[in-house]
């Protein structure tokens, strides 16, 4: 493929505790290039990141532990329990999050990329569905999100859970926007036939 090509690109979504993360990293294993949003996210608000200034600002130090390291989780209290907080802390990062997620998919063209997953939580929320060829979505019943994963996966209250679903798009609304939408409440062999399938389908229309 010539490396000015452009790759075809998916955009992964999905609530918390949706599998969305396992699922990326599965096609990433089938040959797609994988860029995570939550992983760009994490950068920009780490030690020396662009983000934390504007944070410091917006926020002030109650959000930072005395090494000045961000504190994460006194930040996504304040933002679960609260729209306007949630935006304004969105305001600053995901303008800085997209920039360098379409830096790396100028890089995968460059490097002849020809399918490129954007795993990315609020795909529709920020606009990043307009980058993608095509979107899925990924879903599971709301008492296995909270209690299965989010609760046993991160440690978090049932009601520090539900804040964080739902202070995103409602399931129906994400499933409808989406080009197709994957039930992940099945054993993990069968959703990764069901991803595997979808994978070899987008590889031909690339």
């Amino acid at each position: 493929m010539p490396a000015s090509e452009k790759p075809y690109v998916i955009g992964l979504t999905g609530s918390s505790g949706s599998g969305k993360t396992e699922a990326a990293r599965y096609l990433e294993s089938l040959g797609a290039a994988r860029f995570d949003a939550d992983e760009v996210s994490r950068a920009v608000t780490a030690p020396g990141g662009p983000a934390l200034p504007a944070i410091r600002e917006t926020f002030g130090d109650g959000v930072f532990n005395p090494d000045g390291t961000l504190n994460r989780r006194a930040l996504g209290d304040i933002v679960f329990a609260s729209a306007p907080h949630r935006r304004a802390l969105e305001a600053i990062i995901h303008p800085l999050v997209q920039r360098t997620m379409l830096e790396r998919m100028d890089q995968a063209a460059e490097d002849g990329a020809k399918v490129v997953i954007l795993d990315v939580p609020l795909l529709f929320e920020t606009g990043m569905d307009a980058l993608c060829d095509e979107t899925w979505a990924l879903y599971v019943g709301r008492e296995m999100q909270i209690s299965s994963r989010i609760v046993a996966r991160d440690g978090v209250t049932r009601e520090q859970a539900e804040a964080r679903i739902d202070s995103m798009m409602p399931t129906d609304e994400r499933n409808a926007r989406a080009t197709c939408a994957v039930n992940t409440d099945q054993p993990v062999e069968k959703t990764r036939q069901v991803l595997a399938q979808l994978y070899r389908q987008a590889e031909k229309r690339a």
